[in-house]
């Protein structure tokens, strides 16, 4: 890159030329949640957001009016909406053109920002669409040099189909079908008897599959960003998976646990590696900035595979962004910025990542609501510090904008997704929980103390059933309405 600008050499001058920003940087989401604290070392940066999360309390978001009820069916939805509202659209072409971001767009908010002037910082939709295929990262993998889990792609219309794809590659019949695209939740599917097929075919005959060997395996997480000096790499975290009191999606996501001593010796090392490697592969591709890897540990043998990408910023990114800069003083994310600005810049990218390579224990905790019933909500609990007393009872205790905040471990940063005179429903994002110290047990079992955090913070909502006449349009599915 030539920008004609002096050259930014190390850290200093990369801080200083970024608080010194000037060019509108809108951060577009349903809440700031994915780059929460990113204001404090970015000028010019701000978050447009639909749910008002902090009740009017965030200096640097900016909520532009609701027009009513808004039949939203994914993220895309969201950020259409609000890059295509009028008060933005104003707020637009009052400033110098700017630069935005979101976690999903489509090819509807690539022509909005066009007609707006906005330049989205992040790969293109054709792009990510494209590597977001898990037929894709698996190719991409195997060219880097980072193994997946045996396996063997495929076409199955019968249940005979899929016992021959997996005995031609010794598989076995206890099987893993993926299909290429969504979240691993819904397009997972573990198959070892004809009765499975039948339960599951309706969803995975007509497509390209990829059939694994199951193994006893433990799954994590590990965010990215590619760049142009080479791939930098957070902390490893392992998944907080399907516990019924936190959702009720058997399988669902429901939070990282970011602990050192949780993986065996080497096997961090191990999943930096396998990251590095896919990222540089993923630049010489034409992807730049972060992304985020889901690797699977074979408890077995401790050999470290590929699982899937996450071509975006993810649900990884507040936790990788909170270590980095706790315990390196950077968070990965400045890099992705970089990447998209006007600037050349010089850093020494051994010593930026042994920063990050070494920090305490946290977790991360998305609590869902798991009552199957519709309701009005009349009382939520307010975003930011929270404490929890030897009973197991919390209150909150100071407004806070940032995760790191948090004192010590009776303490955690709660951030709400619905409020009041919102809806609650099966399945409904209630916010986001970030405290020090560990939920989740070496045997991944839930701890006990997340079990109180979990029913504390839920016992704060407080809603009224629905008037007979009341026509709320709902999510049909997991993946929508999910905004962490």
């Amino acid at each position: 890159m030539t920008s004609g600008k002096p050259t930014l050499k190390g850290l200093t001058e990369i801080y200083r030329y970024l608080r010194r920003n000037e060019t509108p940087i809108y951060v577009i989401m349903p809440t700031p949640f994915n780059l929460m604290g990113l204001d404090q070392w970015v000028g010019g940066l701000e978050y447009v957001n639909y749910f008002d999360i902090f009740d009017g309390g965030h200096p640097r978001i900016f909520l532009p009016s609701q027009t009513g009820p808004q039949d939203f069916r994914s993220m895309e939805d969201v950020g259409n909406y609000l890059v295509d509202h009028p008060e933005f659209r104003d707020r637009v072409g009052s400033r110098d053109p700017g630069m935005a971001l979101f976690v999903q767009f489509d090819e509807t908010t690539e022509a909005l920002c066009e007609e707006v002037g906005l330049t989205i910082a992040l790969p293109s939709n054709e792009l990510r669409n494209r590597l977001d295929s898990k037929i894709e990262t698996t190719r991409l993998g195997n060219e880097a040099g980072v193994a997946s889990a045996p396996n063997i792609m495929g076409e199955a219309n019968t249940y005979g189909d899929l016992s021959k794809l997996a005995e031609r590659a010794g598989l076995g019949r206890d099987l893993v079908v993926q299909t290429p695209y969504g979240d691993s939740g819904r397009t997972t599917f573990f198959i070892k008897s004809k009765e499975d097929w039948e339960k599951h075919s309706s969803k995975i005959v007509g497509q390209h599959l990829k059939i694994m060997k199951r193994l006893n395996h433990l799954p994590g997480t590990i965010e990215g960003c590619a760049t142009r000096h080479g791939a930098l790499v957070g902390p490893v975290m392992t998944d907080i998976t399907g516990f019924e009191e936190i959702t009720p999606y058997k399988g669902g996501w429901c939070g990282n646990d970011i602990s050192p001593g949780i993986l065996p010796d080497g096997v961090p090392e191990q999943v930096r590696d396998m990251a590095r490697k896919f990222g540089d592969r993923l630049y010489d591709e034409g992807y730049k900035g972060v992304y985020c890897i889901d690797f699977l540990l074979d408890t077995d043998t401790n050999e470290v595979y590929l699982g899937e990408l996450n071509p975006r910023i993810s649900g990884a990114s507040p936790p990788t962004n909170l270590i980095t800069s706790t315990y390196g003083g950077c968070p990965l994310f400045l890099f992705h910025l970089l990447e998209y600005m006007d600037v050349d810049y010089e850093i020494d990218i051994e010593e930026v990542q042994a920063r990050w390579n070494h920090y305490d224990h946290w977790t991360q905790l998305i609590l869902k609501q798991t009552e199957d019933k519709v309701e009005l909500i009349t009382k939520a609990p307010q975003s930011g510090i929270w404490q929890m007393d030897e009973d197991g009872e919390v209150e909150f205790l100071r407004p806070s904008h940032n995760i790191n905040a948090i004192g010590g471990e009776d303490e955690a940063f709660y951030l709400r997704a619905y409020g009041v005179g919102e809806y609650c429903y099966h399945g409904a994002d209630l916010g986001c929980l970030l405290a020090r110290g560990r939920m989740q047990s070496d045997d991944r079992e839930l701890l006990e103390r997340a079990k109180q955090w979990n029913a504390a913070i839920k016992a704060q909502f407080k809603s009224v059933p629905l008037s007979p006449n009341t026509h709320v349009s709902l999510p049909t599915d997991m993946t929508a309405g999910k905004w962490f």
